[in-house]
C-alpha cells in the first residue's frame, strides 16, 4: 500500500506550497471516499508549512481538512443510497471496498449510531467507509453531515497539534532513523490502542 500511494505523496509534498487549501481539500476528498489514503500523511505536513513559513494557518488547514472529509464521505453517502447495498457488493472490491469492510462497518454503524459517524472519523478502518451503511439504512443525510464535520474538524485539529510537535524535533526534520522511528511508534500504538478497544472488539462480536 505503502508504494500505491508514494508516487501521489511524493507529488503532494512537491505541490502543497503552492496548491495549498484546495490540494487539502482535493486529498482529504480522496482520503474519505474508497481509497483508504491516510490523513496523518495529508494534515501534519501542511500544519509545519503552516507553522515555519505562515503562507496558511491553522484554522483553514482545519477547515480545508473538514470540508474535503465531508465532500468524500458526503459522495460514498449518496452512491450508497442511490444504488444499495447489492450494487456495492457486487462492484465495491474494484474499488478496494471488499465486502468483509462493508459488513465492518455496517456493525460499527449499527452499534454506535449517530455517535459512530462522529467517533469514526477519529479511527482507522471505518473512517473512509462510515458514508456507506450510514446511505445505505437512509440515515438523515443533515445529520450525517453535521457528525462528519464536527469529527472531521477535531481529527484534522489533532494532526494539526501532530504536525507541529513533529516540526519541532530537530532530529526529526534531520532524517535520523531514530527519531523517526520513536514518533512513528508513538502515533502507531496510539492508533493501535483506539483500533482494537474501539474497532476490533466491537467487529469481531458482530461475528459471533
Amino acid at each position: 500500500m505503502h508504494d500505491f500511494f508514494k508516487p501521489l505523496l511524493d507529488w503532494y509534498l512537491q505541490s502543497l506550497e503552492t496548491g495549498g487549501y484546495p490540494l487539502i481539500v482535493l486529498l482529504m476528498f480522496v482520503e474519505s471516499t474508497f481509497l483508504p489514503l491516510p490523513s496523518e500523511l495529508i494534515i501534519p505536513p501542511a500544519a509545519h508549512l503552516a507553522y515555519t513559513k505562515g503562507n496558511m494557518s491553522l484554522t483553514g488547514i482545519v477547515l480545508a481538512g473538514a470540508l474535503g472529509s465531508w465532500l468524500g464521505a458526503t459522495a460514498m453517502y449518496w452512491v450508497s443510497r442511490w444504488a444499495g447495498r447489492p450494487f456495492i457488493l457486487r462492484y465495491g472490491k474494484f474499488f478496494l471496498v471488499t465486502a468483509e469492510k462493508v459488513g465492518k462497518a455496517e456493525r460499527w454503524s449499527a452499534a454506535y449510531g449517530n455517535f459512530g459517524i462522529f467517533a469514526s472519523r477519529l479511527l482507522p478502518v471505518v473512517r473512509h467507509l462510515i458514508g456507506i451503511p450510514a446511505g445505505i439504512v437512509r440515515m438523515d443525510y443533515w445529520k450525517f453531515s453535521l457528525w462528519t464535520i464536527v469529527g472531521s474538524g477535531l481529527w484534522c485539529g489533532v494532526l494539526c497539534w501532530l504536525g507541529i510537535k513533529a516540526g519541532q524535533d530537530e532530529a526529526l526534520m534531520k532524517g535520523e532513523l531514530h527519531a523517526i522511528t520513536l514518533w512513528g511508534a508513538a502515533i502507531l500504538g496510539v492508533l493501535g490502542v483506539i483500533y482494537y478497544f474501539f474497532v476490533h472488539r466491537q467487529m469481531q462480536a458482530g461475528k459471533k
